[in-house]
């Protein structure tokens, strides 16, 4: 106990500090509301002008060149991009990827891992940790903002499904002990490892991400925020407006990219919400693209989860539309 209100004299000095002007040189995962002007170190570094918002997306050109895949992300208008599928063994063409992608202005948002690293077999538990170590690895070489995956279920039908215990002190912390080998075994500099929130796993809520950046306790963990995955109530449904305002509000300096989606609650004897594309739904996007404008560092937000071309496509257009009146650029 003792310790613990040390520790927190401490964070309490530092933040002083920092209204002072002074470096605050504590890892993430200080307690209470994240601003700007309580970026601590380790969360993502100031790299864009105010306002302007990188959109990213998968693009549907057969090639396999970096320069045509990097000039294909630009023709849509997109600043952003999914990590292109490459060895980490195949060290020159990670460099051709991250040079054509730079040269065109094309941010690589995260390096996907879907796995489970709770899986309830041991050996598909280890390749899974391995897998992710992997995919933090190759995103620290080629420069993409994170590797991302789900902090994993108990469920031994399905590798991301419910499960009674995935929300108890067993799940959380196990996916902090994961957080921590995935993280030591990389040491990245650039990345950052996140897991995505998800509304019947940790973290299921800004606190619970808060709570979760804490323990963990590495200047190489971030934030991934996916809003729609949040929303497993029908307050967060039809509030999802304060919802997306207190994730920017405790999150804002730690997420390093984000979904696109859009959510719908269909009329049945129980809850049930649907993901759709984006301006399909009841998510205030608007606000969504506003905050994300206002952070002070590139947070890429990447449309996902359409059925095909044309549906991205759709998503696309909706979301540029939203460029003036949330007040942003995503050129």
């Amino acid at each position: 106990m003792a310790d613990q209100r040390q520790s927190r004299r401490r964070m309490l000095k530092s933040l002083s500090a920092l209204a002072a002007g002074a470096a605050f040189a504590r890892s993430p995962g200080a307690a209470g509301a994240a601003t700007a002007e309580t970026r601590p170190a380790g969360a993502a570094a100031p790299v864009r002008p105010a306002g302007s918002v990188r959109l990213g997306g998968p693009v549907f050109v057969k090639t396999d060149d970096p320069a045509e895949l990097a000039a294909a992300h630009r023709a849509l208008s997109y600043r952003a991009a999914y990590c292109p599928n490459v060895s980490l063994d195949d060290r020159p063409r990670i460099a051709a990827f991250a040079e054509a992608f730079a040269r065109h202005d094309v941010v690589i948002a995260e390096v996907g891992r879907w796995c489970n690293l709770m899986d309830a077999d041991p050996d598909r538990r280890a390749a899974h940790l391995a897998n992710v170590i992997e995919g933090l690895a190759l995103a620290e070489e080629i420069g993409a903002r994170c590797c991302v995956n789900i902090a994993g279920s108990f469920n031994t039908e399905s590798w991301f499904g419910p499960h009674p215990d995935n929300l108890t002190d067993r799940h959380f912390d196990a996916a902090v002990e994961n957080a921590r080998k995935i993280i030591d075994a990389v040491r990245p500099r650039r990345a950052k490892f996140c897991y995505e929130m998800m509304g019947w796993a940790h973290p299921d809520s800004p606190d619970g991400a808060l709570r979760m950046l804490k323990a963990v306790d590495r200047p190489g963990f971030g934030i991934h925020l996916d809003v729609a995955n949040l929303v497993n109530s029908p307050a967060r449904f039809y509030r999802n407006t304060e919802l997306i305002h207190e994730c920017f509000d405790r999150l804002g300096p730690w997420i390093v990219s984000c979904h696109a989606k859009d959510l719908v609650w269909e009329a049945e004897m129980n809850i049930h919400f649907r993901e759709v594309p984006p301006g399909r739904g009841r998510l205030d996007l608007l606000t969504y693209v506003r905050r994300l404008g206002a952070l002070t560092h590139d947070a890429p937000l990447m449309i996902e989860h359409c059925d095909g071309e044309q549906e991205y496509d759709q998503a696309r257009r909706h979301i540029l539309g939203l460029a003036p009146a949330a007040g942003v650029s995503f050129g």
